[in-house]
């Protein structure tokens, strides 16, 4: 186990930067996501410290040591990639046992025939069977060990890649998108299997993903990326809660935030359709802003001292455990408002056709300047009037 420090990571294809500078430490048997939409640079990143890619500047450290020299397989690194690059000619027990094969026996002793004449080689690959049945015995893989790539399912063959990387006992797991072959189903059960593979190795692993439920669910923390740079670096939690930006905050969260358009008053107060909310941010009076607000913030049933918003109520998604709303907002701009609700709420508290009133609560909103970046709310003195009274108003002006 090591830690990993990228410091100034830069890269471009040509005239196309893919990198501009990343600067990025991950604590020993910390488990990293690299979040963001393709194109990213976030695969780039992670070849370029596997030693697959050459960074144009900046340096790689595993463990306190530059391996900006070192080849590939001299870093100390493991990599499980997309399509998992199985041998297809292998049996399951020779893609696992191949690392310490092409390790542990020189040339001669890996030829046909010629391998019969050195007596070392039954002693090594008896020492590399029982590691290779050790990490089987882990990922309970041991009955595929003559069967052939090609004769396994896909989360049997992500198993044996995971095998493979685990023989070598690296200092850094690397994954490149390893659950993006597999259905949905199996997917939300390899991730729990992954995070507890880490838990129970507590090594450093680096995993890559443009799926933020992946992201959100397995890592300690989670690196949000888009055209070559990190946008935000933190928990999921603190990602989630506080985003620095309406692209991670966009990008975080399912379904997607909602996005309302207001401007700052007077006193850096927040406008909202032509009134004034209690919520105060730092920006000059007149300034355009957004404010963003996650659909479960949104209430079916407004309560004392919520933000009312008169809406059109379109249509709704019944996924069983929780349903999602959507409304049409009665504004001069046309704007979609979803609310997610667990299912007996939206039982009891399903809208009716035709016009109705949502509720959010004022702490529950992100606020984002001109530009995307986040403005921390000052909370002040409520202006607005009791409930009753805005929800008449409310459905009078609609």
């Amino acid at each position: 186990m090591a830690a990993l420090t990228l410091q100034g990571i830069t890269k471009s294809f040509g005239a196309t930067p893919v990198l501009r500078p990343i600067d990025l430490d991950i604590a020993d048997g910390e488990f990293l996501t690299l979040v963001g939409p393709s194109g990213c640079g976030k695969s780039t990143l992670l070849r370029i410290v596997a030693g697959l890619e050459r960074q144009d500047a900046g340096s790689v450290t595993i463990g306190g040591l530059a391996v900006d020299h070192l080849r590939p397989h001299e870093r100390k690194v493991a990599m499980v990639f997309q399509n998992y690059a199985l041998y297809p000619h292998m049996s399951v027990f020779e893609n696992i046992a191949l690392p310490l094969t092409m390790s542990r026996l020189n040339v001669f002793e890996r030829i046909p025939l010629l391998r019969l004449l050195s007596p070392r080689r039954r002693v090594v690959m008896q020492q590399i069977a029982s590691e290779v049945e050790a990490v089987a015995g882990q990922l309970r893989i041991e009955s595929y060990f003559a069967r052939r790539p090609g004769q396994l399912s896909g989360g049997q063959r992500q198993r044996v890649a995971l095998g493979r990387a685990m023989v070598r006992h690296p200092d850094v797991f690397l994954m490149d998108e390893p659950l993006s072959n597999l259905d949905a189903k199996l997917r939300v059960h390899m991730r729990s299997e992954l995070a507890e593979l880490h838990a129970r190795l507590g090594v450093t692993m680096v995993y890559v993903t443009h799926d933020q439920v992946e992201a959100m669910t397995m890592a300690d923390r989670l690196a949000v990326m888009d055209q070559g740079v990190i946008l935000q670096l933190g928990t999921p939690s603190e990602v989630y809660a506080r985003p620095a930006s309406i692209t991670v905050a966009q990008f975080i969260g399912s379904p997607g935030i909602n996005l309302l358009p207001g401007r700052v008053a007077s006193a850096g107060q927040v406008e909202l359709l032509g009134s004034t909310l209690p919520a105060r941010v730092p920006a000059a009076p007149g300034s355009p802003l957004t404010i963003g607000v996650r659909p479960e913030s949104v209430r079916l049933q407004p309560r004392a001292g919520d933000w009312l918003l008169p809406c059109r109520f379109r249509r709704r998604e019944n996924l069983g455990s929780e349903s999602i709303f959507h409304f049409d907002l009665d504004g001069p701009q046309p704007v979609t408002i979803l609310c997610k609700v667990g299912h007996d709420e939206a039982a009891v508290t399903a809208p009716a056709e035709g016009k109705t009133l949502l509720g959010i609560a004022p702490d529950s909103c992100h606020f984002f300047d001109a530009g995307g970046h986040r403005l921390e709310p000052q909370n002040g003195a409520s202006n607005v009037p009791e409930i009753a009274n805005r929800r008449q108003a409310a459905i009078g002006q609609s």
